[in-house]
């Protein structure tokens, strides 16, 4: 599959560290596929992507992967703070409110292709595939609900957290919280998503906030559960994504 190096955004600069560890998934909320690339490569509007992926499965390589994107913004992850710096950025062509308000078969087939071809180039972990929610869950909500996480797990691209978990593991975790003390639901919850790499400053004593956080969780994990509640299906299955994560990780 042949990228389209037609365009290009002026909206770049050098990365302060060479080590690209992260992929950030977006979506570009604008009518149609070359709005998004005249709005990405005006200087004006200082943003940008490396790759854009139109309806029809297109990919636009917009910037350089050697150089910085400015597409993730203030955001955070696992206390990295300038993500721009370690990551590429992908945009899909898709609004939910235009008529390019579907993932198709042809857009996802191409980000699948996309995502095996970075995930092998720079040795990115499963665990550092994530939308744009993820690292700044408090102002964005890309690429939402209804993107297909379910077929990069399929493609074995992303974690997949919801593997089978036996009653006696689980046990385990619940009660290594009640002898470390932390009996609220709450509070297990935050500890447990910052451990994954979640910014849960601002969701601490802030309630609003708070329910942003699990609203973004649960599009990206419990797609059929979204809520923003921490109800007890969204309670047990961060329990079981968090002892996945723990026997998984490298």
């Amino acid at each position: 599959m042949k990228f389209i190096n037609k365009y290009k955004s002026k909206n770049f600069n050098k990365r302060k560290t060479k080590q690209i560890i992260f992929i950030i998934i977006h979506y570009t909320a604008l009518k149609r596929c070359n709005d998004a690339i005249e709005y990405l490569c005006n200087s004006k509007n200082k943003v940008s992507s490396h790759y854009l992926i139109s309806q029809n499965g297109k990919i636009f390589n917009l910037v350089n992967e050697k150089m910085r994107a400015w597409h993730a913004g203030l955001s955070y992850w696992n206390d990295h703070i300038d993500i721009n710096s370690s990551s590429i950025g992908i945009e899909l062509d898709y609004s939910f409110y235009e008529t390019n308000n579907k993932f198709s078969i042809k857009m996802i087939n191409s980000l699948l292709f996309l995502l095996n071809k970075l995930k092998k180039k720079y040795k990115i972990k499963s665990h550092n595939i994530l939308g744009h929610s993820d690292i700044a869950p408090f102002r964005k909500i890309d690429p939402g609900p209804k993107f297909p996480w379910i077929k990069l797990y399929k493609s074995n691209l992303v974690f997949d957290p919801s593997k089978k978990i036996t009653i006696n593991n689980l046990n385990l975790i619940k009660n290594w919280f009640k002898k470390n003390k932390m009996f609220s639901a709450k509070k297990r919850t935050l500890f447990i998503l910052a451990y994954f790499g979640y910014d849960t400053i601002r969701a601490q004593n802030n309630h609003f906030f708070y329910r942003k956080l699990l609203f973004v969780y649960q599009a990206h994990y419990l797609q059929k559960n979204v809520s923003g509640k921490l109800d007890y299906k969204t309670s047990n299955f961060i329990f079981k994504h968090f002892l996945n994560y723990l026997l998984t990780k490298k």
